[in-house]
């Protein structure tokens, strides 16, 4: 049965004034120091009356006195807009689960100075590492190592724990003893000699231009060290030994500009850094005229044009660039139609493409653009298979190309020592010729 003093229905959450509290403690101690007396003298006590909770009872402000006061909107923004704002009551009991959240756990000690010996660092793992992963925890005691490159340290038996190989997901219970053999830093990469073929289209005692072929990275990026085997970079050392430009660093001896591992064609080498910063400059200012050769998907209609689209990374797909984003930077690309195909495999167009901005993916992305990605581009839309118009049999006649079909043809420039005019050209490689006879029906 609800108590006479409970509130009525529906007005139990509002709250009760500090007043009405303390009137009825008062009212309760005198009603016991009655009794008390009472039961003394042999008589009967008086109830003594308490006061009305309704008396006391805060009063519910209205909607319109709300809103009036302003007491639960809050101006958020240049255009003014009100959101209601919620306020909530302490809580009545405690939080049974409190017990449940984790601790605040204490900063953990930076270890520094930790001199190996015989090249192992050895230390114990600090009380407030206990529930960490080990991968966690040496990356905070160890704040120059990553925790990448802690992984690769635990993967490679270089770390131990109270002398047993560690592994990444191992949570420590703090007094561990943790053995680290070999250096916590990669040593920094730099690119070796290798005897790989290289065809020098032309060679003097300032620079150097190669016909690169498909498949071949022009160098390793930072941190690939794996990779650091097959790049151009590498086939130049063997070729031009300490010839080379050092302006790009050791990783990128020579290298003016680049192309596209899957991209053919003429590319630009330094031998010394005087022609290295004046080429850099000559193809920052588009005094160097590229263009390249193209099969792409389908007919373009007009026989000529320009996209002055802009190129920026794309923001779900790191690897591929897109002209769909705000922001971009700009690029220029002049193509002309050299030849429309309509053969037993479909219909394509053989373009020439002269480039003013030389963006990564330049070209792919702005064909693309046009609704005809280049033959062999996967990675910007092009079919992984090429199938003859009406076959039945589509596993026996299909075409395939492993590589894009995009070729640096031409490069024209001054030399940037004697202003001497040059013209250079590359012709297209036997695959890509094969492809192209055999889409227009020759074999």
């Amino acid at each position: 049965m609800p108590s006479k003093n409970m509130l009525p229905k529906g007005k139990r959450r509002q709250s009760v004034k500090k007043e009405y509290r303390e009137q009825r403690t008062l009212a309760q101690e005198r009603e016991a120091a009655a009794r008390a007396r009472a039961e003394e003298l042999g008589e009967e006590a008086k109830p003594v009356e308490l006061i009305e909770t309704s008396d006391f009872m805060e009063h519910e402000p209205t909607l319109e006195e709300r809103i009036a006061t302003n007491d639960w909107f809050t101006t958020k923004g240049a255009s003014g807009s009100k959101v209601a704002e919620e306020t909530y009551d302490e809580p009545r009991y405690a939080n049974p689960y409190a017990h449940l959240k984790e601790p605040v756990r204490a900063e953990i000690e930076v270890l520094e100075d930790l001199e190996p010996e015989d090249g192992v660092r050895s230390f114990t793992a600090a009380p407030a590492a206990a529930g960490m992963r080990i991968d966690a925890y040496l990356a905070k005691a160890l704040p120059e190592v990553s925790r990448v490159r802690v992984q690769l340290l635990i993967e490679n038996g270089q770390a131990t724990v109270d002398g047993k190989p560690a592994k990444s997901k191992l949570k420590l219970k703090g007094g561990e003893l943790i053995e680290i053999e070999g250096e916590p830093t990669p040593e920094p990469l730099h690119a070796v000699a290798e005897d790989i073929p290289l065809s020098v289209v032309y060679e003097d005692d300032d620079l150097a231009v190669i016909d690169k072929t498909a498949g071949m990275m022009v160098h390793a990026g930072s941190g690939s060290g794996e990779h650091n085997r097959g790049t151009l970079v590498n086939a130049l050392l063997h070729h031009f030994g300490k010839q080379l430009s050092e302006v790009g660093g050791e990783l990128r001896p020579g290298i003016v500009h680049r192309l596209d591992k899957q991209t053919s064609g003429l590319i630009v080498v330094a031998k010394n850094d005087v022609t290295h910063r004046k080429l850099s400059e000559m193809f920052a200012g588009r005094q160097v005229q590229k263009t390249y050769v193209a099969l792409v998907h389908g007919w373009i209609p007009q026989d000529e044009g320009t996209v002055t689209l802009p190129i920026s990374r794309d923001a779900m797909r790191r690897i591929r660039m897109t002209t769909r984003l705000a922001g971009g930077r700009s690029a220029i690309s002049h193509w002309k139609v050299l030849e429309r195909i309509d053969g037993p495999w479909g219909k394509f167009t053989l373009v020439e493409v002269r480039i003013e901005t030389g963006r990564t993916h330049q070209i792919r992305v702005h064909m693309q653009a046009l609704g005809h990605p280049v033959v062999g581009d996967y990675l910007y839309g092009a079919p992984h298979v090429i199938k003859r118009v009406g076959a039945k049999n589509v596993e026996q006649e299909a075409l395939t190309l492993e590589r894009n079909f995009l070729h640096a043809a031409r490069l024209e420039m001054a030399h940037p020592r004697t202003g001497k005019a040059m013209q250079l050209r590359a012709e297209i490689p036997a695959e890509l010729t094969g492809l192209l006879e055999q889409v227009r029906g020759q074999n």
